[in-house]
């Protein structure tokens, strides 16, 4: 039986991969092969990195690092999670898994409208994702934000901090919009487009054609998708893990969920989708699901009269 499955091979998963495997704790970990890091062609976000890294680099370094301390990387897709009397069973990647805690770093999904080549645009920075991440590299450009139309304000007002050029996309109706947000769009120099998106092209020079339903053209150096995301929490749902309102997993300060033994770290418990956010909380339910490992074991050791264990336990426990 594991120590720990952790589900997720993107920075949190791989992170808690390094410390369990440098904890000396028997663990695997299952990768779907969709992180969301891999879609980054250079952060300059990454603390650690001051030149840049991209997402695909990121994560191999990562492996490799967590490969060295004995964790076992496995490609394939858990189905499935059943509790049992000691602890969890997962089902999928063409196996059965039995493990006393679990780990879930499954992330998000982003929402984004739907354009050829889109990877391409992800890859020249036309197309992005997290203006936390990198609005820094838009300063002075042309942007565009692709959204229903109250989501996209609220980004393009970020954006302003960046860039005077920022217009609205919107997949839905303006009219949408409160008297208050249009006010807020006044203030801010933001163009609201009065049509919905028809089409998004990536152009030879880089940049960005938008199609409106009107059938007007507008060109973009770069755009982001403020569309929403999928979280990929059903694993914990269908164990009867809380979620937010947002559809996060609730988790508490060590990051457990609200189902025993279920971890949760990264997107799938926080909006602020930050690659330091999501190792961080790797950090932090990685020590804790250490510690309880070794406080069952000092229980089990006490119930069985061996003193010997239990100092060891007080001696390895981790703050």
């Amino acid at each position: 039986m594991l120590d720990c499955l952790i589900i997720g091979g993107g920075p949190a998963g791989l992170t808690a991969a390094i410390y369990l495997g440098r904890f000396r704790r028997n663990i695997a970990l299952i990768d779907g092969g969709a992180s969301r890091a891999a879609f980054i062609p250079s952060t300059h976000n990454c603390p650690g990195f001051p030149e840049g890294i991209s997402g695909n680099q990121l994560l191999s370094r990562l492996g490799n690092q967590a490969s060295r301390y004995g964790a076992r990387i496995i490609s394939g897709i858990i189905e499935r999670l059943e509790r049992t009397d000691d602890g969890f069973v997962a089902h999928g990647a063409g196996s059965v898994i039995a493990c006393r805690t679990v780990l879930l770093a499954t992330g998000i999904v982003d929402v984004v409208p739907r354009m050829a080549h889109l990877r391409d645009a992800i890859a020249d920075g036309c197309v992005r994702l997290c203006p936390v991440c990198d609005a820094y590299d838009v300063i002075d450009q042309t942007v565009a934000v692709v959204g229903r139309v109250s989501n996209a304000l609220s980004h393009a007002l970020f954006l302003r901090t960046y860039t005077p050029n920022v217009t609205v996309v919107p997949v839905d109706e303006p009219g949408a919009l409160s008297a208050q947000e249009r006010e807020l769009a006044n203030d801010g120099g933001i163009c609201i487009l009065e049509h919905s998106l028809s089409d998004i092209a990536l152009t030879p020079i880089k940049s960005l054609l938008v199609t409106t339903s009107d059938a007007k053209e507008y060109e973009f150096d770069a755009a982001y998708a403020a569309m929403g995301a999928t979280i990929r929490s059903e694993l914990a749902l269908e164990l009867g893990a809380a979620c937010a309102a947002d559809g996060t997993l609730e988790v508490d300060a060590h990051q457990r969920t609200t189902t025993p033994g279920l971890y949760a770290a990264g997107d799938v418990v926080n909006a602020l989708h930050q690659i330091s956010v999501a190792t961080g909380h790797a950090a932090i339910a990685a020590s804790h699901i250490h510690n309880s490992l070794q406080q069952t074991r000092a229980r089990v050791a006490k119930s069985a009269h061996h003193p010997d264990v239990l100092i060891g336990v007080k001696r390895t426990a981790i703050a």
